[in-house]
């Protein structure tokens, strides 16, 4: 027999799950009616003025430098790190945004681009890229 004084240990989850079906349905109804928000983002006018044509620093396999100029034509020509930093310095003072891409021959010492890219640094050139060529 047992007592009477026993605690009940059992919870009725039926009218729980009734709630939840409920929810389900309500939200299920009413989903499909909300408008989603639409964000109305600024205009803006493109820039008139193009990006300039960046400047190529190359490398040659004797460690050599070289400058193109992509906007005035595919002319290569032999500067020194000196020449360099001056020509660097006038198309700073002229562009501020100009880009310069390095391109090294592929036996080039890696210790050799990475002191190009120091001087690009040291004349603080933002927009350094490297020139790859695709297989």
């Amino acid at each position: 027999m047992r007592s009477k004084n026993r605690l009940m240990n059992d919870i009725n989850v039926v009218p729980y799950i009734d709630v939840m079906l409920v929810l389900l349905v309500i939200f299920m109804v009413t989903a499909p009616m909300m408008n989603p928000g639409q964000v109305d983002l600024p205009q803006v006018s493109k820039s008139s003025t193009p990006a300039p044509a960046p400047l190529e620093v190359i490398i040659k396999k004797d460690s050599t430098l070289a400058l193109r100029d992509h906007a005035k034509g595919d002319e290569e020509t032999q500067v020194s790190r000196e020449e360099l930093v001056s020509i660097l310095k006038s198309r700073q003072a002229l562009q501020s945004e100009q880009a310069v891409v390095i391109s090294a021959d592929k036996s080039v010492r890696y210790e050799e681009v990475i002191n190009v890219m120091d001087v690009l640094q040291q004349q603080h050139i933002k927009k350094v890229g490297l020139l790859t060529q695709a297989k």
